[in-house]
């Protein structure tokens, strides 16, 4: 068994998304300057966005849906204990390929990555998806990759304790016929 569950995890990400909603209304810029944001956009050569230094609607549309996602999975994950293994079982993997994948999209897409405009050769030009390459995007997918993989793997484990569980029970009943 695992040391923390799945759902303190998920309820730990969960109470996450509504203080960085939080965060996103009063001043956004306390989140772009986050230690962390700059380590990670440091080290994965990604720019630095200016963008979060001041509140706009593009940013309190985002804290909106931090909020309903915060929300929503704090009213998921208050489920029956089966029913809430079905459904984030079904979740995890979807919210981690996503995550991966935008992760992905951020270090590689980057400018002068692998698939990222050269600067250099081609001058700053603006592309699909410019705007999710910074050390802001890269960071907040790179952690709840960290985050929904390590749901995944409780999760697994929570479900071959609850299989072991009914056995048990089975076993049991059958004894006492």
């Amino acid at each position: 068994m695992a040391l923390i569950s799945a759902f303190t995890i998920i309820r730990g990400l969960s109470l996450f998304h509504i203080t960085l909603a939080f965060l996103l209304l009063t001043a956004p810029a306390k989140v772009a300057d986050q230690n962390v944001v700059f380590m990670l956009g440091e080290a994965m050569h990604l720019p630095h966005t200016t963008s979060f230094n001041s509140t706009s609607p593009p940013i309190a549309f985002l804290a909106a849906v931090f909020a309903f996602f915060g929300l929503a999975d704090l009213t998921a994950v208050s489920m029956n204990e089966l029913i809430a293994i079905e459904y984030w079982s079904s979740q995890a993997p979807v919210r981690l390929f996503f995550l991966f994948i935008l992760t992905g999209y951020t270090y590689v897409a980057k400018p002068g990555g692998l698939l990222g405009v050269k600067a250099v050769e081609y001058g700053m030009v603006s592309g699909p998806g410019d705007h999710l390459k910074n050390s802001i995007v890269f960071t907040w997918s790179f952690l709840e990759v960290i985050c929904w993989f390590w749901i995944f793997v409780s999760l697994r484990d929570e479900r071959r304790n609850i299989a072991l569980r009914e056995i048990e029970k089975r076993k049991a009943e059958e004894d006492r016929l």
